[in-house]
């Protein structure tokens, strides 16, 4: 038993040393304002949208207010059932530059998503293209540092990760887990130069990309069929050789992803299989990482009468800390409650299940999104 806790504290501390590298590239980017006397590019801004009524508003607001001067808004109505539309149109009565459009019918072999983002692609003016979601707000001065970020570091993507708030007790104890997930295991401090497909990532609440980047890797149709198109984009500009940019946007966006447990469970339920797409291997790898590293602890330490006052109480005790540190660091510098980092094994156990739902869902074929039924 001694060589198995030690090897739990080992993973522990490899998955600590990663996270901590990762939060020097990633937290906080040189952001800096554009050069002044800069004629700044068309940024075409491009939200799809459907049944956003209660949403977009305040994401449209916050885009309509930015400080950056160059801009375009497209906002596509992907067959929306509410009053999506109408509620663009009142403010193009202020704002001429902002547009909305009716999708075409979903195509066979796409997923909603993709294909309105693919007809906004093929609307925008832009020479910078970034797609956000309804539900985010943006402060006034994101695009203008994005945009800056993009052109100094001559990446083709600029992917941030919102600062995601979390108000219903479901929301508290998975929504952490998208900061867990990229930091704890992706290295984002690998060179550039290492075109790995599987080290790439991309959060579709914002990307910016180049125009050149995008139809380099052939945009959203060639994801079409992914039901996590923004992992799979984020994949192929990481291996196209066009930079792939990763990093905190906690400062510039946020978003709330869901309202509700049903909501959190169908869209996680959704993501956390397609993302691993073919790999199966891979799949099952990190599910049993998880179990083993992040939950094992807690179990046996609950068994700690067998243990007495013996070195083996004394590593499991150690390892709970280290979750613990880890956990409570994100949550603060991401500004999430910590309450969720306080009540970790419980948000992982429930992670657990719905990675298990999404094996299951997915292998049936049902799985299930805004009112349509996919095939993965």
């Amino acid at each position: 038993m001694l060589w198995y806790q030690l090897i739990v504290l080992g993973g522990l501390l490899l998955i600590a040393m990663n996270c901590l590298v990762n939060l020097f590239v990633f937290r906080r980017p040189p952001f800096a304002p554009l050069p002044i006397g800069a004629k700044p590019p068309l940024v075409s801004i491009l939200i799809p949208a459907r049944n956003e009524e209660h949403r977009l508003g305040p994401c449209l607001d916050s885009l309509l207010a930015q400080s950056y001067p160059n801009l375009e808004w497209i906002v596509i109505d992907d067959h929306s059932t509410d009053a999506t539309a109408d509620l663009v149109r009142s403010r193009m009565t202020t704002e001429p530059r902002l547009h909305v459009t009716a999708s075409a019918p979903l195509p066979k072999g796409w997923t909603g998503k993709a294909w309105a983002c693919w007809q906004l692609s093929q609307k925008a003016q832009g020479e910078f293209l970034l797609f956000t979601d309804a539900d985010t707000q943006h402060e006034p001065n994101s695009i203008n540092d994005a945009v800056a970020l993009l052109q100094k570091r001559k990446g083709g993507l600029l992917s941030l990760w919102p600062r995601q708030i979390a108000k219903t007790w479901s929301e508290i104890l998975i929504l952490p887990f998208v900061h867990v997930l990229i930091l704890f295991y992706l290295p984002h401090w690998m060179p550039q130069r290492i075109r790995s497909r599987s080290l790439g990532v991309a959060n579709g609440q914002f990307m910016l990309f180049s125009r050149k980047g995008y139809d380099a890797i052939g945009g959203h149709e060639k994801v079409q069929s992914h039901l996590v198109e923004d992992v799979a984009l984020g994949r192929a500009i990481k291996v196209s050789g066009h930079r792939l940019i990763n990093a905190d946007g906690s400062r510039h966006v946020s978003c709330r992803m869901y309202e509700n447990f049903a909501e959190v469970w169908e869209g996680f339920t959704k993501n956390l299989r397609a993302g691993f797409e073919d790999n199966v291997g891979g799949f099952i790898f990190m599910g049993l990482i998880q179990l083993v590293l992040l939950v094992g602890p807690f179990f046996f330490f609950t068994q700690a009468g067998i243990y007495g006052s013996s070195p083996l109480l004394s590593l499991v005790v150690v390892q709970i800390l280290l979750i613990f540190i880890l956990r409570i660091l994100l949550a603060m510098l991401f500004r999430q409650p910590l309450i969720g980092a306080v009540l970790h094994p419980f948000g992982q156990v429930l992670a657990l299940l719905i990675a298990l739902n999404s094996w299951i869902q997915s292998a049936r074929g049902q799985v299930t999104w805004k009112g349509r039924n996919y095939k993965p």
